[in-house]
């Protein structure tokens, strides 16, 4: 809702720019697509690598519990 209010006074103060800006946000999110994709994947392997060096602190842990 904030986005759309800050779009309308953009459309009051400066039309062009607000149209411009309304035509090329579709454009630049399909540009910055992959990279997120790539940041998804990233995190899912550091994520994993993670899991895979605390798995034994896990191990001992519950092992000191029982």
């Amino acid at each position: 809702m904030v986005k759309f209010l800050l779009w309308c006074i953009l459309f009051v103060l400066c039309w062009p720019l607000a149209l411009a800006a309304l035509i090329l946000y579709p454009i630049v999110w399909l540009i910055l697509l992959p990279f997120r994709l790539i940041g998804i994947a990233v995190n899912g392997a550091l994520e994993l690598i993670r899991a895979i060096i605390f798995f034994p602190v896990r191990l001992l842990r519950r092992q000191r519990r029982a």
